[in-house]
């Protein structure tokens, strides 16, 4: 029986052939990423944001009277309330902003929580709370600082890694990728204003390690391939590295791709935010991974002598006398 194969052995697409117009496209994605988040701002979870979250379920209605909702809490004067499904249509998280003097005073922030639930009981009584949290704006705080520090420790120790393991340009191309696919990531969080949690920040550094991976595979095939061919040019050099990688690099994504599908179609609304962040970065790591970090090797000057080692004087001397030129 011949075992199946997606990507035939002879396969020879001119991925560089079209490397400008793409570093275009997705410098000008990066950018319109940054001037989402900077101007719609991600829609931050208690996690993050601080506040009280209120998690409940309407037994007799097949849909939670989402707008009235919104009207009842705001009326006992917290602020605007965030009222969104969360999981089945009839059920719902609210999540209000504590006051300063609430924040970090459990009791207080219990008794604002049961006031909105006594307002809610008295209009709707197939009203049933599921579970209650708060965060202070300090905590929170916190979070959101470990949370960029995590990131930040990440992308530069994989630089400095990539950077030992190959050559600074190397390095600073996987940083380039890193870069490009956690700013994608950012902006669809902005753009459809998906909850950003610590859970997301996990599926961001998921999206990392995947991007990473696939790009030292591309890259340890460009490093065989510069000692092997000398005299091939680099673009070329660079399509073949890519095309042998692309068998692996295709079923590694189509096997992500088939857990995460059903995940985002149909699993549970607290692990959409997560599943959909990876399924874009399975897209956008494979993506960066031939577009971004093997490009951007030809404009930081890599050649085919990139991993001779350098000849000492020594070398040169003993090589003089025994006549070689």
């Amino acid at each position: 029986m011949r075992l199946l194969k997606l990507v035939p052995n002879d396969t020879n697409i001119k991925f560089l052939k079209y490397r400008l117009p793409f570093y275009v496209v997705s410098i000008l994605l990066i950018a319109a990423s940054w001037a989402l988040v900077l101007t719609k701002g991600l829609n931050y979870g208690v996690d993050f944001a601080g506040g009280l979250e209120l998690r409940a379920t309407f037994e007799q209605s097949e849909n939670a009277p989402i707008p009235e909702l919104r009207e009842q809490v705001a009326s006992l004067g917290y602020g605007e309330p965030i009222v969104q499904k969360f999981g089945a249509d009839n059920q719902v998280s609210i999540r209000v902003r504590l006051p300063e003097a609430a924040e970090g005073d459990n009791e207080a922030a219990q008794l604002i929580a049961n006031e909105i639930v006594t307002e809610i009981s008295q209009n709707h009584s197939d009203f049933r709370l599921d579970g209650n949290d708060n965060v202070s704006g300090k905590v929170s705080g916190e979070f959101w600082e470990t949370a960029i520090w995590a990131l930040v420790a990440a992308m530069a120790a994989i630089s400095i890694y990539i950077w030992v393991r190959f050559e600074w340009q190397f390095g600073v191309g996987a940083m380039f990728a890193l870069f490009h696919d956690v700013s994608l990531t950012l902006g669809m969080f902005a753009l459809f204003q998906l909850e950003f949690s610590l859970q997301i920040i996990a599926a961001i550094l998921a999206i990392i390690g995947y991007s990473l991976n696939d790009t030292i595979v591309v890259y340890d095939r460009i490093r065989e391939n510069l000692k092997k061919f000398r005299k091939m040019e680099l673009p070329e050099l660079l399509d073949l590295s890519v095309n042998e990688t692309l068998a692996r690099t295709v079923m590694t994504s189509l096997t992500l791709f088939v857990a995460l599908i059903p995940l985002v179609l149909f699993g549970p609304e607290s692990l959409f935010g997560l599943a959909s962040a990876i399924t874009l970065g399975l897209f956008v790591g494979t993506y960066s991974s031939v577009y971004m970090a093997a490009p951007i090797l030809i404009w930081l000057g890599v050649d085919s002598n990139s991993f001779i080692p350098e000849e000492s004087v020594a070398d040169k001397q003993d090589r003089i006398a025994r006549g070689e030129s």
